[in-house]
């Protein structure tokens, strides 16, 4: 209620009880008091300026300033306050880490959600401002789904499906056409002697399959909700912390990513995909030699034909194999091709997406394959026979 009081001079005193008695002709004039100062006295009720959404919001704003330690576990110096001081200081983030803030606390409201109710480095990161609205939106939504809400109590998963709700779905596809697509690509390159180098193909497909879900894993854009680094952290840690997953992904409402921080997510993740390409290597050439030596002895005619596959200089090939030119072509695939060209226009039909995906996908595995085939042949690592 606001009380407004008007104190007016004889003249506009008198310009006012005219114009009311021009208004009301049947009240008594004030014209006799016009020599006097006239005193109006006016009361306004104000109506409620926050409607019941509004006020939701502001109880979950508040309660989520005072209470941290009850959401994260930790006290209000953790993971997401740290995180959001950080963006703060860099090239004035405030307003989009408050805006952020805003939009995630209105779509818990709207939920009629709280932010214990979800993961502790969500609800992190949404304190700290570092998470809009539309990745809250985009978690209730694959909440609805019993495996994508089993697959998100995984960290990593998390992460990858807030950013992308197609990315189980090209796993499958990267995973699924991997072994006929690596075949395919091994009978181009070697024709007639498919069946002869069948223990070589055997490797070079085990070794695609245990590499493809980490070629899809490593290089996908994420919504980064990992708490920032102590403060004893080194220079070099702090810095690879810092950069994308993927060096081409969009960057959220409130951060941005230098290019050398974008050069060293492809130096990070190519390292990675070295030590992924060297393991899933050295399984392939041990199965393929275990199963060249069984043919030595069923077939003892052929023992002298047969060579086992060097186990060493194979696994350190194929991990610079998939540190580089693998590592690169998926960057490019999933941050580029997928994430800045065909969604903002295909974001409306899944479907169609979803199938162009698939196909682009299919062919990149396919290179892929020709690829490593005239690579291992170049180092010589594999002969033609």
């Amino acid at each position: 209620m606001a009380i407004a009081f008007c104190f007016l001079p004889s003249s506009a005193a008198a310009a006012s009880s005219s114009s009311l008695t021009k208004l009301n002709p049947h009240r008594p004039s004030l014209s006799a008091s016009a020599s006097s100062p006239l005193l109006h006295l006016r009361l306004t009720a104000n109506p409620p300026s926050l409607t019941h959404r509004h006020r939701q919001f502001r109880r979950i704003l508040f309660s989520a300033g005072g209470d941290d330690g009850g959401i994260n576990g930790r006290d209000s110096s953790g993971g997401g306050g740290g995180g959001g001081d950080e963006g703060d200081s860099d090239g004035g983030s405030d307003n989009a880490g408050g805006k952020n803030r805003g939009e995630a606390l209105m779509v818990l409201a709207e939920s009629k959600r709280g932010l214990e109710s979800l993961p502790k480095d969500l609800a992190a990161a949404i304190q700290a401002g570092r998470i809009p609205g539309s990745v809250v939106g985009r978690y209730f939504e694959l909440e609805k789904s019993g495996l994508f809400r089993w697959l998100m109590q995984f960290a990593g998963f998390r992460e990858r499906l807030l950013a992308d709700d197609l990315f189980f779905a090209k796993v499958f596809m990267e995973c699924g056409v991997g072994l006929f697509t690596k075949t395919a690509a091994e009978y181009e390159r070697r024709r007639e002697n498919f069946f002869n180098e069948l223990e070589v193909v055997f490797a070079d497909v085990v070794m695609a399959i245990i590499a493809d879900f980490m070629l899809v894993y490593l290089p996908a854009p994420t919504v980064s909700l990992r708490p920032p680094l102590g403060v004893n952290a080194g220079a070099i840690t702090r810095f690879f912390h810092g950069c994308p997953e993927n060096a081409f992904q969009i960057a959220m409402s409130g951060t941005s990513y230098s290019l050398l921080q974008r050069i060293g997510g492809v130096v990070r993740n190519g390292a990675k995909l070295f030590a992924v390409g060297t393991a899933s290597s050295l399984v392939g050439t041990a199965v393929t030699n275990a199963l060249i030596n069984a043919r030595k002895a069923v077939d003892k005619d052929k023992a002298g034909e047969l060579e086992n596959v060097p186990i060493l200089s194979t696994s350190v090939a194929y991990g610079v194999y998939m540190a580089v030119s693998s590592n690169l072509r998926y960057q490019v695939l999933a941050g580029v091709i997928e994430q800045r060209c065909l969604e903002p226009l295909l974001h409306q039909n899944k479907l169609m997406l979803s199938a162009i995906c698939f196909a682009i996908r299919t062919g990149n595995t396919f290179l892929g394959s020709l690829l490593w085939v005239d690579y291992a042949r170049l180092i010589g690592i594999q002969k033609a026979h």
